[in-house]
């Protein structure tokens, strides 16, 4: 398996963010930079990214809050313009002018954001279940999830609380939940396992209406780049019209629907890793 390089990189307000680094950079490929959920890490890409790096450079950040990456003092910096700021922060210290961003939920949102203030950063988008218009059930479920922030006396009750939690109807050997959970949890000194978050991150997700916010018009900044949408057959977050509306803004746009999958598609799936092979050959 590739291995990687672990950087730190200091984000504009000193805060230490954490990358793994995989593949040669000075590849002559187009690098792909890999971006999680809202409650993820680059642990989710850990099958991904070695495959990927065989002829180009990988970079996988856990956002401020995730994974290594330093906690933030102030919740109100878990913030799509922070993390936004965090990734052009984490491309520059690390000498990448452009490259394909694979974004996951929030990861294809900060794609969007990355396209309207950096245009030429970007050379094509993978979007994983995720659109300009996001389903507000879908949305509350997750913040229910984070905010329930359930600790586990045991790789057991993880794995149990996972199944719960997420919808792979394909996923029957107990081995794959257990490597899920191993990507969700971390063991603390006290042998009591965590979500590998800051719970605060959930108190920044609040909204005080009954709508969210439409992207539709940082979306239409894809329109001269390439991008490639997969949705979970299943999905409380992309629903099937959003991810229709998404091909007729953009005609060029490449789709394809994982079935038995809900939010989200792992990545590891066939039909996700054919298109996304298929894909990157041409970038």
């Amino acid at each position: 398996m590739t291995t990687y390089r672990s950087r730190h990189v200091t984000a504009t307000d000193g805060l230490s963010l954490y990358v793994r680094d995989y593949g040669d950079p000075t590849a002559s490929r187009t690098p792909v930079l890999c971006l999680s959920g809202v409650a993820r890490s680059s642990k989710d890409f850990e099958d991904l990214a070695p495959r990927l790096a065989a002829d180009r450079r990988v970079i996988c950040p856990d956002y401020r809050g995730r994974g290594q990456s330093a906690y933030d003092p102030d919740w109100r910096n878990y913030h799509p313009r922070v993390y936004i700021r965090d990734m052009l922060d984490i491309l520059t210290a690390l000498d990448v002018h452009r490259a394909v961003v694979i974004g996951t939920s929030l990861g294809g949102l900060l794609a969007m954001g990355l396209a309207v203030v950096r245009p030429t950063a970007l050379a094509g988008a993978v979007l994983n279940d995720v659109g300009p218009e996001i389903n507000l059930s879908g949305v509350s479920r997750i913040i229910d999830y984070m905010r329930a922030n359930a600790r586990q006396a045991d790789w057991d009750g993880a794995v149990s609380f996972i199944k719960q939690n997420f919808r792979h109807d394909g996923m029957t050997d107990d081995n794959q939940w257990r490597k899920l959970a191993a990507r969700t949890y971390t063991e603390g000194h006290d042998g009591v396992l965590r979500h590998d978050f800051d719970p605060a991150i959930a108190r920044a997700m609040e909204f005080g209406s009954d709508t969210l916010p439409t992207h539709w018009p940082a979306f239409r900044t894809f329109s001269r780049m390439p991008v490639l949408a997969l949705r979970g057959a299943l999905s409380d977050v992309l629903t099937e019209a959003v991810f229709d509306r998404m091909a007729m803004e953009k005609p060029d746009l490449t789709r394809v629907t994982v079935p038995g999958v809900g939010h989200v598609p792992l990545l590891d799936e066939p039909e996700c890793e054919s298109a996304i092979d298929d894909f990157l050959q041409r970038h």
